[in-house]
């Protein structure tokens, strides 16, 4: 595979200092420029750089790196507002998989991550032109240059010759490395954010002097929630707003703000970007909305030449409520009261109803940040920001697209560890978009694939924002269940069974408790209680009574939670006896099992109840309390598994796969679906077993197959082809169960008359033997990448919907997932009598068809349906794929949305 500097791509990368670095391929209009990037370089550095200090070294460099574009070669630049700053390249060895790199930073951009970053994005282009490896050599004395190489985190040899180092970089794709990209990213994100999150200072341009606009809300926030820093305003007439001092411009403002916030009308909004970006502002804040396509281009061009970070446009805001700085540059009615959650939306409505209902239980923001129409800020950002900023323990989205799902599945992966990642699934009843009508196409929908993403990102995915609160307010409070067996006490036999049913639903067990601990319960509870789970304590129940009955649960090993429904009833009333106080006055239980409380007669849908030195959650339906619960076991159980590896395949030819496709989209520039000859030839690349076939296109050719192929009861398969055919048993073209050549002879010419104009031949298989009928198939997202698909296959594939996804690449624990997710599961584990079918080689077939995907782009369907089970092996009985011209995207290379 060739690769010319015209398919590099230009993209935008944060330095290590949180710079924002432009990083694009050099060509002939740049050679004037990279001679007087090195004229300009101290002598010294040009000595580390050509092993001398000719000034000719300079010219003879530029012309090599401008003056050439032939495979092997690639030149890339590094600019910071259109200074060049670094400068490397990579030259094949005649007839090797091997590189030489060569490697330039100015010298007032040393330990800045100018040649780290460039270096990662050579990588990135030499993995597609087949390089394997970097060699590079570089002066002893050259500390610097050879720490960039050791640092990479790739495996790099050195071998010392004199005066000079020779090392040589390995290319080849290891987790180490994908990890220590990821850790030089985030340091990047975070430094970057810091004039955005917390800045010294924040002028607001757009404040109207009239009450009503949006700027001077912002202002009057800013202004009366305690901000620690200095806030300006810009008007081009006032000469105060809210007794704040106001300037004509920015550019005449005492000191360069921090951060400007943009309340202008659309068409200004560039322009005033355009003057913060000369003034040397590094982050924008831009609430005003409606700007068209040509305006929001203008905004995020203008931001990325001068390296400024910018949220919105169409923004609420953000706040940051640390006591360092306690800025609320929103214009929300009321101010954020300081907490612990980190809050990420999209929706200004529903950051707004997520502020007042975290206020209301008293967790409070950390941070808040409305992404409004999302050009550049993105909940990864964010999640990375509160991993690092030592008070949020708690993280709540609202997002409505994602720029980039790979990267925001590695940071909540890891994100997630660490605290609770929250997320209201929006936008779940959008069909997914279908390239194809083919049974994987028609499966994957868009709520399957985010929540594919959730699922594998340890995300818990709430339906709506109260749902979301009453999770945050019991994983803020409580301490994980360590398994889903619930304990339900009530002081009323009703609402009991009513939290039982809600338990059920929501997948959690209410199993029955032993007998000696039923026996200890009622020992304590008054005469006719019930205790066999739920455990009916009667409205005669005391205070006293209900402590301890809860204390005995809470410390036995007989369940892992302890729901507590109560009443209110005239008995305690008459006795004085508060049923509440029972949750919240027990010393030394907290911190045992999680506990939560239904009150029925409560007005708020949640609260956290002071409970000694921690809280308890208390709903007011049962249901609430129970979906949080069973979000709190699936969060216990994502975190008790160690995270999945993704298996290494040996006998994979990818090469070969890749082959195959460019052969295919060479003749057909549009794509299209493979023709069977193909399709077995891609499977077979990655060996995924396919049931024996043969390519018929007259009536002697299938008589041959079918002799040739027939198995021991001679019965054979006739399927028939022409380009644009999916569903064959929808159209009638598979004949089934033909015996004997005259069987054959008469299905061909069957086949023959009725799709006479169409059919282009047949594909001949023996008649497989009797197994579980199952699909897989992969549908490549353009913004989630491939998708896998696996469930309950054959004509019923559609009818039943009985499948489960998972996005590529796949994990052990994702195809684990996958097998045991549908509602056919137990059929594969031997249900039914039949045993199990060999789940070692299913196992192997999901994971050969993730590796398919995730190593053709080009690969936009396959349909592997049936696939065919049995105890002793597994195997694909029909296969459609179709290809799209597409291009890699390397999930791993730093660079802004």
């Amino acid at each position: 595979m060739t690769h010319r500097r015209e398919t590099v791509a230009e993209a935008h990368a944060l330095l290590a200092d949180g710079t924002t670095a432009r990083i694009r391929a050099a060509d002939a209009r740049d050679h004037d420029a990279v001679v007087g990037f090195y004229e300009a370089m101290s002598p010294e550095n040009l000595r580390l750089r050509f092993f001398g200090v000719s000034r000719r070294s300079a010219r003879r460099a530029a012309d090599r790196m401008c003056g050439r574009d032939h495979p092997g070669h690639l030149g890339l630049l590094a600019e910071v507002e259109g200074q060049l700053v670094g400068v490397a390249e990579y030259e094949r060895t005649p007839d090797t998989d091997l590189a030489e790199i060569a490697l330039a930073v100015g010298d007032a951009w040393h330990h800045r991550g100018v040649g780290t970053i460039l270096i990662e994005h050579l990588v990135s282009a030499a993995r597609v032109d087949g390089i394997t490896a970097f060699t590079a050599d570089a002066l002893a004395e050259n500390h610097e240059m050879l720490k960039v190489f050791a640092d990479l985190g790739l495996r790099t040899a050195r071998r010392f010759d004199g005066p000079e180092v020779h090392c040589t970089v390995q290319l080849a794709e290891e987790a180490g490395y994908a990890a220590a990209v990821a850790e030089r990213g985030r340091a990047a994100d975070v430094l970057s954010l810091v004039p955005l999150l917390r800045p010294r200072s924040v002028a607001v341009v757009g404040a109207g002097r009239k009450p009503g606009s949006v700027g001077r809300a912002v202002l009057r926030n800013l202004s009366t929630g305690g901000y620690t820093g200095r806030v300006y305003v810009v008007h081009p007439q006032a000469a105060a707003i809210l007794g704040v001092h106001a300037v004509s411009s920015v550019a005449v403002l005492p000191t360069v703000p921090d951060l400007v916030v943009v309340a202008v009308p659309a068409p200004g909004v560039a322009a005033v970007a355009a003057e913060c970006g000369k003034a040397g502002v590094r982050a924008l804040l831009v609430v005003t909305a409606g700007l068209d396509a040509a305006q929001g281009a203008e905004l995020l061009e203008t931001c990325r030449a001068h390296g400024t970070r910018l949220v919105g446009p169409n923004s609420l805001g953000l706040a940051n409520a640390e006591d360092t700085v306690r800025m609320d540059a929103t214009f929300a009615a009321a101010h954020p009261s300081p907490g612990t959650a980190g809050v990420a939306v999209q929706s200004g409505g529903v950051g707004i109803a997520l502020l007042g209902g975290l206020t209301r239980l008293g967790i409070g923001v950390s941070s808040f940040v409305s992404l409004g129409d999302k050009y550049d800020v993105s909940g990864n950002d964010l999640l990375q920001w509160w991993e690092s900023d030592g008070r949020t323990d708690l993280a709540l989205l609202h997002l409505e697209s994602f720029g980039n799902p790979r990267a925001f599945s590695r940071t909540a992966r890891r994100v997630t560890r660490r605290m609770p990642l929250l997320t209201v699934d929006a936008g779940r009843t959008e069909a997914g978009r279908r390239a194809a009508a083919s049974h994987t196409a028609a499966a994957a929908t868009r709520t399957m694939t985010r929540q594919a993403l959730f699922t594998q990102a340890g995300i818990t995915a709430t339906r709506t924002v109260p749902e979301l609160l009453g999770t945050a307010a019991l994983l803020h409070s409580q301490p994980l269940p360590a398994g889903h067996r619930v304990a339900v006490v009530t002081n009323a036999g009703g609402a009991g069974v009513l939290a039982a049913d809600a338990c059920a639903e929501a997948g959690l067990a209410v199993p029955e408790l032993r007998t000696d601990l039923v026996g200890e319960l009622l020992s304590v509870l008054p005469p006719g209680a019930v205790a066999t789970n739920p455990v009916d304590a009667t409205a005669a129940v005391s205070e006293q009574q209900l402590s301890t009955c809860l204390d005995k649960l809470m410390t036995t090993g007989a369940v892992d939670a302890v729901l507590v429904a109560l009443v209110p009833t005239a008995v305690s009333a008459a006795t004085g006896d508060d049923l509440v106080r029972a949750l919240t006055h027990a010393p030394g239980r907290s911190g045992t099992r999680t506990l939560t409380a239904v009150l029925l007669d409560q007005a708020k849908p949640v609260r956290l109840l002071p409970a000694g030195t921690g809280r308890v959650p208390a709903y007011a339906d049962p249901q609430a309390a129970a979906r949080a619960l069973a979000h709190a076991v699936r969060r216990a159980a994502w975190l008790a598994r160690p995270p999945g590896t993704v298996p290494a395949l040996a006998d994979t030819d990818p090469v070969r796969a890749r082959s195959v496709v460019e052969r295919y989209l060479a003749e057909h520039e549009d794509g299209g679906w493979l023709h069977p000859q193909a399709c077995a030839e891609l499977l077979d690349c990655y060996r995924i077993p396919q049931l024996p076939w043969a390519w018929a296109e007259t009536e002697d050719e299938a008589v041959l197959a079918a002799e040739r192929l027939k198995g021991p009861d001679d019965r054979t398969v006739l399927k028939a082809y022409w380009p644009g055919l999916l569903h064959k048993t929808q159209e009638h073209a598979v004949l089934l169960d033909l015996r004997g050549d005259a069987q054959v002879r008469a299905g061909w010419r069957d086949l023959e008359t009725r799709f006479a104009g169409l059919l282009t031949g047949a594909v001949v298989q023996p008649l497989a033997r009797r197994g579980i009928e199952l699909f897989t198939g992969v549908v490549q997202d353009a913004v989630f990448g491939p998708l896998v698909l696996f469930g309950l296959g054959g004509t019923a594939t559609e009818v039943l919907a009985d499948h489960a996804a998972r996005l590529a690449p796949l994990t052990d624990h994702d195809v684990h997932d996958l097998i045991t997710a549908p509602r056919c599961a137990p059929l594969l584990f031997g249900h039914g009598g039949e045993g199990p079918v060999d789940l070692e080689a299913l196992e192997q077939l999901l994971l050969r068809v993730s590796a398919m995907a995730s190593d053709l782009p080009q690969l936009a369907e396959a349909d592997l349906n049936p696939v065919l089970a049995w105890p002793g092996g597994v195997t694909a009985l029909d296969v459609r794929v179709r290809l799209v011209p597409a291009r890699a995207a390397d999930p791993y290379l730093r660079r802004l949305r």
